[in-house]
Formats: C-alpha cells, structure tokens, sequence
C-alpha cells in the first residue's frame, strides 16, 4: 500500500507544479496587492481543492462529469471569471505609476481567498480528475472512500506547499515588482494568461 500511497503523491506532484490558472490568480494578487493577499489566495484555491474533494467521494462530481449540460454550465461560469480577472488585470496595469506594492495590513481590492475559491470552484476539469484519474490512483489497501479523501487531503496539501513558495519567491523579489515598469509588465501578462485560459477552459470538452 505504500509503494502505491507514494506513486499516487508523485502523480499529484507532477500535476500540482504544471502551470495552470492557479497560479495565474496567485501571480496577480500576489504581485498587485503583495505576498499576503498571494497566500490568502492560495487558501481559497485549497478551499476549493477540498470542496471538490467532498464532492468527488459524495459522488456529485461524478454527476456533473457525466452531464454535459451541468459541465458546460460550470465551465463558461468558470471561464467568464478567468476572463474578469484578465480583464481586471489588464486595466489596473494601465493604472500603474507611481503607487508602490500594498504594503502588508492594507485593505486588499477585493477578497483574496474568495478569489481562490471561486476560480477553483468552476473549473470543471477538477471535477473530471478527481472522478476520473484520483480513484485509480488511490491505494488498493483502504476503503475507496477512504483512499480517495486521503489523497484529496494530499493534493490539498502540495498545492498550499507549492503555491506557497511561490509566492515566497515573489515576495523576495518584492523590491523588483516595485518599479512600476515590472508591474505594469507582470500584470500584463498574468492578463493576458488568465484570457488565455478562461478562452481554453472555455473550448475544452469532458
């Protein structure tokens, strides 16, 4: 069972350092608002992980899986919001001169953490990995259920660690994203990223 267990975390490893919009929504907030409203971030989007997570050992994400109307429904709710922040972020680089990172206490522009929730929460494709990929990988020596929620807990739990030291990194480079050239340049980017992946979750198909 534990050769399986480790095999499984190295499967969600892989998965959770591939770039996605995750990462996008945590590059934003962390490099508009600084590194706090980027880990208050990160808690929704695990909020959202353990949320689907709920779903996918209830059953109802297999559900939604299986209908595709409820997916298409989830999926332009979810690339719509994408949209909204490429979108936001693209104005609020515009807007950039002078003003320097928030600096940390400051009121963030918008809750941080139901950001990561809900951009997670309405991406469809996690409901399609966790009723499709996570049980063949759970560990044949536990209950089904029991298999699924422990690796749940272990997606959750990588994708805090990574994400989290990531915007560790950033916030090391604080002093970079200072100069309002960078963060015009950064926020333009993580725009234009966070288009690019609504426009794909957008034509994707179960």
């Amino acid at each position: 069972m534990f050769p399986q267990f480790l095999a499984a975390a190295g499967v969600l490893a892989v998965l959770t350092m591939v770039p996605g919009p995750d990462m996008a929504v945590v590059t934003k907030r962390a490099v508009s608002s600084g590194w706090q409203d980027g880990l208050r971030t990160i808690g929704g989007i695990t909020t959202g992980l353990l949320v689907w997570g709920v779903l996918a050992v209830a059953g109802l994400a297999a559900v939604l899986a299986a209908s595709a109307t409820a997916y298409t429904a989830v999926k332009l709710a979810g690339a719509a919001y994408l949209l909204f922040l490429g979108v936001q972020a693209l104005v609020h680089s515009r807007r950039v001169r002078s003003r320097p990172v928030a600096p940390a206490g400051a009121a963030p522009a918008g809750n941080p953490w139901r950001t990561g929730l809900v951009s997670n929460v309405f991406n469809p494709k996690i409901a399609v990995f966790y009723t499709g990929l996570l049980p063949t990988l759970a560990p044949t020596g536990l209950a089904p259920h029991t298999g699924m929620a422990l690796l749940v807990l272990v997606h959750a739990v990588l994708t805090t660690v990574w994400l989290g030291g990531y915007v560790v990194l950033l916030a090391r480079a604080r002093a970079l994203f200072e100069k309002p050239a960078v963060r015009r340049a950064m926020e333009r980017v993580t725009g234009f990223v966070l288009i690019g992946f609504g426009l794909k979750v957008a034509a994707t198909q179960p």
